[in-house]
């Protein structure tokens, strides 16, 4: 079973995606921020990594760079989840191939999609 961490300082979307990637059948570990975040990766390493941007502690961008520091082999696939079209960070989710943005509120079908075409393009 494919294991994902979701990385977000507001437990109610959460407990949402996980609810909802549960149904999809994925094993899924959450996290209510970057720190928190690294204490899972480091017991258990995920397939997928989808994080908020904004949180307290340590944000998106900075827990995306410590783990591409700390764990170069994870970083198959990293989803960013914002509620602002900053284009900064949008030029910086660019420059790093393995990253893709998600606007809040999340499309359930558009993150199922990419979820399920990244999985099929480990397979093959």
């Amino acid at each position: 079973m494919k294991n994902i961490l979701v990385v977000d300082d507001e437990p109610h979307v959460s407990l949402i995606l996980k609810q909802f990637l549960e149904r999809a059948g994925y094993s899924v570990n959450t996290a209510l921020n970057g720190e928190q975040a690294l204490a899972r990766i480091a017991e258990k390493m995920p397939d997928v990594l989808i994080t908020d941007v904004q949180m307290p502690k340590m944000g998106g961008l900075e827990l995306c760079e410590t783990i591409a520091s700390r764990y170069p082999e994870m970083c198959q696939l990293i989803i960013l989840m914002t509620s602002r079209t900053d284009r900064d960070i949008r030029v910086w989710a660019e420059s790093h191939g393995h990253i893709l943005m998600m606007e809040k509120p999340l499309s359930m079908r558009r993150l199922a999609d990419h979820l399920s075409l990244h999985f099929k393009a480990l397979e093959n």
